[in-house]
């Protein structure tokens, strides 16, 4: 018969407890702590403590150091040529110059953006796929009922960009030059402005409806698909009002193919000085659109700081401040919780001008 092998018992398991100590009889560093025949000096066990730290911490210090080491990319939830994406080509074109790797905008319309959203949500938590996030995240958070994923608990901020004023703009058949002569000649013929809007749950829209909400004015929403055949048909008289983003409307306004009431931030934007903003005549009203960059969360924290202090210094650039003030914005400089502090102020914000709207999606 052959022989069975020796079954080696497991060796059993040494906890150390540290007794307290009075350091005032007896050095620290020097303690022995004694457990059956091994003596273990107490500076030994500190220093294999901060060894064990310093291996934790040091793959993710050197993999922050070194990112990024290929193209990155950044998503974007609208089409081409509007105000995310002109904002998310400045910034990308700036990190590109600054950390050496391609920074590539990769547009994903549809779903009022949900499906750029969802695409990062989903994608490694490394820092090569980052969301130009938007205004209209905030919104879908409450829009949307049945969403695959939760904006605020699955993403993390990384820094905002910048924020820019709608403006409201009227057809030029339109009496009012004001809003307050807009608001009487809203109330004058209730049902009979028609209110256009990029889609439902866009910015222009939710403007709209806050506008609406405070005013207590009745105007009929009508929704299209992307605010270039809403500006098209406002310079063609098919609606008589319209709140977008300064970026897509200023070349109409300075051209004299709309007529602007007002920004509808609380201050008065440099694109446009001799502007009033809507709360000089209804206090409380603001409105804006804003953008931003957020990551997949569990993001090494390392990567989001790196990437914040680069965007941060990107919107101090005179050069990069003078191209974004072109669009009418201004910048999100901050760190990572300053955006999303927003986040979340704008996501209870229209959460509740949504319920009481009682506004569905398309």
């Amino acid at each position: 018969m052959a022989a069975q092998p020796q079954r080696v018992q497991d060796a059993p398991v040494t906890i150390f407890h540290i007794p307290a100590i009075d350091v005032g009889s007896r050095l620290l560093d020097d303690l022995e702590i004694d457990e059956g025949n091994v003596k273990i000096p107490r500076r030994q066990i500190l220093h294999l403590l901060t060894g064990a730290v310093a291996l934790a911490v040091a793959p993710r210090l050197t993999m922050a150091q070194a990112y990024p080491t290929r193209p990155v990319r950044l998503i974007v939830g609208f089409a081409a040529g509007g105000s995310t994406d002109i904002s998310a080509r400045l910034i990308a074109q700036w990190l590109t110059e600054r950390l050496g790797q391609a920074f590539v905008v990769e547009n994903r319309p549809g779903a009022g953006s949900n499906i750029a959203a969802e695409t990062v949500v989903n994608a490694p938590a490394d820092g090569y796929t980052l969301l130009v996030g938007a205004t209209a995240n905030a919104i879908n958070a409450t829009l949307y009922d049945k969403l695959n994923f939760s904006f605020m608990r699955d993403t993390v901020p990384v820094a905002g960009i910048i924020r820019v004023p709608n403006v409201m703009e009227v057809n030029l058949s339109l009496p009012a030059r004001s809003v307050p002569e807009f608001i009487t000649y809203a109330k004058a013929n209730p049902g009979k402005i028609s209110m256009a809007s990029g889609g439902v749950g866009a910015s222009s829209h939710m403007s709209g409806e806050l506008f609406k909400f405070m005013t207590g004015i009745n105007m009929v929403h009508v929704p299209y698909r992307g605010v270039a055949p809403a500006l098209a048909d406002l310079i063609g008289g098919q609606v008589q009002v319209l709140f977008d983003t300064m970026p897509n409307t200023i070349a109409y306004i300075k051209a004299g193919k709309l007529r602007a009431l007002a920004v509808t931030t609380t201050t008065r934007n440099t694109a446009m000085p001799d502007l009033a903003t809507v709360a000089e005549f209804l206090p409380g009203y603001e409105s804006s659109a804003w953008y931003g960059v957020s990551a997949p969360k569990n993001t090494p924290i390392e990567i989001i700081e790196k990437l914040n202090k680069e965007i941060n210094v990107a919107l101090l650039d005179p050069r990069m401040k003078a191209r974004f003030a072109e669009l009418g914005g201004m910048v999100l400089t901050g760190s990572p919780s300053d955006f999303g502090k927003l986040i979340a102020e704008e996501t209870e914000k229209w959460g509740r001008v949504i319920r009481a709207a009682k506004i569905k999606p398309e």
